[in-house]
């Protein structure tokens, strides 16, 4: 098939790559020249481990190609993605603003027969607003879909091309059979596709990623809890997660989850329950509980020194939002930082590949290194932040020599307290009891 992705973005361009590799003819198409021009040289703008190979061998095979012309990607293609961002508005709710304009582009440059596939995470009645836009500008007949990505930031091309499921949203039975027919390849183990009404796929989406920051905040408030009661978290998350109606993934406690998904995404459903008359109190909690818990490695550090914190030096372990990747939207080491900063600290920074990103953003009122360990310098503490594979079996004794206070404050849990503190650590974890 003739395919264009609109927006070469983290889900555009993963998707893009995994369409093109089943031998589909791809044009990936963004205003940002930069990144084309940097795409076409065959340098990828994002951390994803696969994706910078495989775009350069479909590249070179003719089957990828990068413009920053709508037009000649809407006219050279028969099948449309919108994978455009949909930013958090001031209010909380998505902003449409990319999504509606490039609709209104489209219909204007269409020149034939187009369906148009809404993959940005989009309010319930989207797909409604892109058919009346671009069937109001368009002479040609345009079937409008909703088609709903499920990427996970690390392991984005083994999403793609193995996929838990497929959701196709459309009323248009020859848009159903295309899409059946692209994502064939995609689901050969016997994965389902599972076909219904826009407003129920583009709901989809948003019911997911609430569901899942729902299971992160609730192990956290029970963290928290635990704490206090003396309880162990680790053994109260695996005797529920033997449940198999309740299940052992994101029920993990930490430092809150982060990322471009799920806090943008649980903001735009309050929004979307408030716009309809529904008061989203649950919604509500679990994003108050993961705003505070962004804070609970600072209080617990506050806590240890009496709240004089001022003149303390303390090393970040993990900036990204999550390992095996460089994002930091929303990631709780920014939120970290901002407090310690403020509070007189001096912060010394590491992380595997996304130093770059939070540089940027605090230039040099962060001292940030390349090595985990010449970050541990004379420091106070260490606040472990990112569960990166590379934190998970470091050399204690050398950190312990390294650091003027052992202390370490572990928002991962991915140490063994009793191991530590027996090395001369004083060691605090994330609702490991007293």
């Amino acid at each position: 098939m003739n395919l264009s992705i609109i927006g070469t973005g983290y889900v555009g361009l993963v998707q893009g790559a995994c369409f093109a590799d089943t031998g589909n003819r791809v044009i990936c198409m963004d205003i940002d020249e930069r990144k084309i021009k940097a795409l076409k040289k065959g340098i990828i703008p994002i951390y994803e481990p696969g994706l910078e190979e495989m775009v350069q061998k479909n590249a070179q095979e003719g089957r990828l190609e990068f413009t920053t012309s709508l037009k000649i990607a809407v006219q050279n293609s028969d099948v449309i993605f919108l994978c455009l961002p949909t930013p958090q508005s001031e209010d909380g709710s998505a902003d449409l603003t990319h999504v509606l304009e490039v609709a209104d582009e489209i219909g204007k440059d269409a020149n034939g027969e187009k369906l148009v596939v809404s993959k940005s995470t989009v309010p319930v009645g989207t797909a409604d607003k892109i058919r009346g836009i671009v069937r109001k500008k368009s002479k040609y007949p345009v079937e409008v879909a909703s088609n709903p990505e499920f990427l996970k930031e690390g392991t984005a091309l083994q999403d793609s091309l193995k996929p838990d499921r497929i959701v196709i949203g459309s009323r248009s039975k020859k848009a159903i059979e295309i899409l059946k027919e692209l994502y064939e390849p995609f689901v050969r183990t016997g994965n389902p596709i599972l076909v219904m009404d826009e407003r129920s796929a583009e709901m989809t989406k948003y019911a997911a990623n609430a569901f899942l920051a729902m299971k992160i905040s609730f192990v956290n408030e029970l963290a928290n809890l635990c704490e206090q009661v003396g309880a162990d978290i680790d053994w109260v998350r695996r005797g529920i997660a033997a449940d198999p109606r309740i299940g052992k993934l994101f029920l993990f406690p930490g430092v809150g989850y982060g990322g471009s998904c799920l806090p943008k995404d649980v903001k735009a459903l309050i929004k979307t329950s408030e716009a309809n008359d529904r008061d989203p109190r649950l919604l509500r909690a679990v994003d108050e509980v993961n705003e505070n818990q962004k804070m609970v490695l600072v209080s617990k550090l506050a806590s240890r020194f009496r709240n004089r914190l001022r003149g303390k030096v303390v090393a970040i372990w993990g900036l990204s939002f999550k390992p095996q990747t460089d994002d930091v939207r929303e990631a709780p080491s920014l939120v970290m930082i901002e407090s310690l900063l403020q509070s007189g600290v001096t912060v010394r920074a590491h992380d595997p590949i996304a130093i770059s990103a939070v540089k940027a953003r605090f230039g040099k009122r962060v001292q940030f290194f390349e090595s985990s360990y010449d970050a541990l310098k004379g420091v106070d503490a260490l606040l472990v932040v990112t569960e990166w594979n590379e934190f998970r079996r470091p050399d204690f004794t050398r950190m312990k020599r390294l650091m003027k206070h052992p202390i370490i404050l572990d928002g991962r849990n991915i140490y063994d307290p009793k191991e530590l503190k027996e090395m001369g650590f004083e060691y605090y974890g994330v609702g490991r009891g007293r």
